[in-house]
């Protein structure tokens, strides 16, 4: 039986360790957000909200470069930009009506958004941290065991 992060190893080899990275800035901004935010609830459900925002984004980037990679040159990338743009579309979307319903912060999901690309930067390094080597093939679910039955 396979398990979810060997699943997600299909989809992309980086995916688990991108996604691990993006929860776990987003529960320290939680634990920052204790202490220094007023509105905690506001804070919580905004930066949650945009913590959401980053896993589909991850998801759908992972999703979209398998697809292009199989087109020739120009149909890779016109699909490519078509999808970004997608991407970029419903990021926008979620901060208008996170703006408009007040239902959370806009700052806090900016910043849970921002884990995403704090994640694809600290990977490598929390790589190095975690195997003590330089092997720069490897990615963070190497370190999970993957569950025999």
């Amino acid at each position: 039986m396979r398990t979810g992060i060997s699943r997600l190893k299909e989809i992309n080899s980086a995916l688990p360790g991108l996604l691990f990275g993006i929860v776990l800035f987003g529960v320290l901004c939680q634990v920052a957000g204790f202490f220094l935010v007023s509105n905690k609830a506001d804070f919580s459900i905004g930066l949650w909200i945009g913590v959401g925002t980053a896993i589909f984004m991850a998801f759908h980037m992972a999703v979209s470069l398998n697809a292009t990679v199989e087109r020739d040159v120009k149909g890779a990338q016109a699909a490519a930009t078509r999808q970004n743009i997608i991407r970029y579309l419903v990021v926008v979307i979620i901060f208008a009506i996170l703006m408009v319903t007040k239902i959370g912060n806009p700052l806090a999901a900016f910043a849970g958004v921002m884990g995403l690309k704090i994640s694809a930067y600290v990977q490598p390094m929390l790589l190095k941290r975690i195997h003590r080597t330089d092997s720069p093939n490897e990615g963070i679910t190497d370190v999970i065991p993957e569950k025999t039955e």
